[in-house]
């Protein structure tokens, strides 16, 4: 049994498990439960009950890992990095799917790039890291708040004053929307799109990857999963979560970190944001894949706060 949040992203990740596990397994009976996490709850203006700024550790997590825990579910199906960087006693990551485009993306109201939106333009963002790199490179820009799922974040867009809004490239495709030659149709109304240089806007930890979770004294579970699991999305998966978990990072953190395995070469980036700095510190080093993925963590995290 597969245990998932009940968005429509979510739902997505886990049909694209389900999906994985019938071509391994086509014996294999799996059925998807929908576990409402605290993330889920709402307040009385409909709004998920979060402050982005006070940090979110296990807000869209707790509740699925709990039914694990309580063997209500054998495997958690959870967006990576929503997941906190420190690991649950008697729970594991047993596996990933491949990773998806990791980039933001800018939809807009009018036909621009980021470079040109207008003055002062007004945009929307759930996320402290968006907000920072946003202020770094545009200080001209407002920043709203930006809350609900993907429909409700678009809807949001059109419905106020906005110019435009951040979403993960990875979230938006999973639910379906296409973005060629530049434009996003929701509704039946026509957004613009433009996505968004990794150089600058570096992505969150585990973004684009949806990571499987299981208990770890459930052995036969972990030889299902092990079909599917995408190795090399694993590795970076677990580099980058050992520099949060190092850092003492979640997703109210202001950073961005991203590995990548080319051949026998590990290489990973950090961008950091920090107190009464616009400016991020960065920091990028690489290793020979064959050695623990964590240990390039903490040589990132070193040359970072070097």
């Amino acid at each position: 049994m597969l245990g998932t949040r009940g968005s429509e992203l979510a739902r997505a990740q886990a049909t694209l498990v389900e999906g994985a596990l019938r071509v391994a397994w086509p014996e294999l009976e799996i059925v998807i439960e929908v576990i409402k996490t605290r993330g889920d709850e709402k307040s009385g203006d409909n709004e998920p009950v979060t402050d982005r700024h006070a940090g979110r550790k296990g807000l869209f997590t707790s509740e699925i890992e709990h039914a694990l825990l309580e063997q209500r579910i054998d495997v958690a199906v959870h967006s990576a990095k929503d997941l906190p960087s420190d690991p649950t006693v008697g729970l594991e990551l047993s596996a990933a799917l491949p990773r998806a485009p990791v980039e933001d993306v800018l939809i807009a109201k009018h036909a621009v790039d980021f470079s040109s939106l207008p003055t002062d333009a007004t945009i929307g963002t759930g996320s402290v890291r968006r907000e920072h790199q946003l202020r770094w490179l545009r200080p001209d820009l407002k920043i709203v708040d930006l809350r609900g799922n993907v429909p409700t974040r678009l809807r949001k867009l059109i419905d106020n004053e906005w110019e435009g809004i951040v979403l993960a490239r990875a979230g938006l495709e999973r639910v379906g929307h296409k973005f060629s030659a530049g434009v996003l149709l929701f509704e039946g109304i026509e957004l613009r799109s433009a996505v968004l240089k990794t150089d600058d806007f570096l992505p969150a930890g585990g973004q684009g990857i949806v990571a499987l979770q299981s208990r770890t004294d459930d052995a036969r579970t972990r030889i299902f999963l092990a079909v599917i699991n995408h190795a090399e999305t694993l590795i970076c998966l677990r580099a980058e979560r050992e520099f949060l978990r190092l850092l003492q990072g979640d997703c109210g953190t202001p950073v961005g970190v991203r590995a990548e395995l080319r051949g026998a070469e590990l290489t990973m980036r950090a961008q950091l944001f920090g107190e009464g700095r616009a400016e991020p510190r960065t920091a990028t080093t690489r290793k020979d894949a064959r050695q623990e993925p964590e240990s390039l963590a903490a040589e990132l995290l070193e040359l970072i706060n070097g």
